[in-house]
């Protein structure tokens, strides 16, 4: 099945009957044990059936964290220090304002991940514009195990991930 329009639609359905607040909290504890050590997140602000990103954020500023989230402009997702939101591209809550900032981990959505550490996002390319631009930036997606596919169609520009964080554990290429 490579339509990736029918996988998305696929996933997100079961993305959407996995969507609990014990797997977002058991992700998020999992994120907050794991990275610990990283001083930048860049964070998602979740929509829709997305695993939740709210209370990881206020979690992470309560440790001290500095948290930046996606704000498009000019066609480019960056990275800028987490504000008052207001409605963004997409419809998605994003800061007005902001310096692009670089960021030890990026915590990125998903429909579905395969064995490699590839994603299949929503279609925009703007995760992997980003990650393109910042290779030093730990990449971790954020999902739930029903969306592990074996394999993924991916185009030679898709940046893979290094770690996807689910309610089970985390999750490494390879393994």
């Amino acid at each position: 099945m490579n339509d990736k329009r029918r996988l998305r639609e696929m996933y997100a359905a079961r993305r959407e009957a996995a969507h609990c607040i014990s797997h977002d909290e058991a992700i998020a504890r999992t994120v907050l044990e794991r990275y610990r050590a990283a001083q930048r997140f860049f964070v998602y602000i979740s929509v829709r059936s997305e695993v939740a990103t709210d209370r990881l954020i206020a979690a992470l500023l309560e440790e001290g964290k500095e948290v930046c989230v996606p704000r498009i402009e000019a066609g480019r997702m960056l990275a800028v220090p987490y504000a008052k939101l207001v409605r963004g591209a997409f419809g998605i809550p994003a800061p007005e304002g902001g310096e692009d900032m670089p960021c030890d981990v990026a915590l990125t959505p998903l429909l579905a991940f395969d064995n490699e550490g590839y994603r299949l996002g929503c279609g925009g390319g703007f995760y992997d514009a980003y990650f393109a631009r910042r290779p030093e930036t730990m990449r971790v997606g954020l999902a739930y195990c029903a969306q592990r596919a074996d394999r993924l169609p991916h185009e030679e520009w898709d940046v893979p991930l290094h770690a996807v964080v689910t309610e089970e554990g985390i999750f490494r290429p390879g393994t």
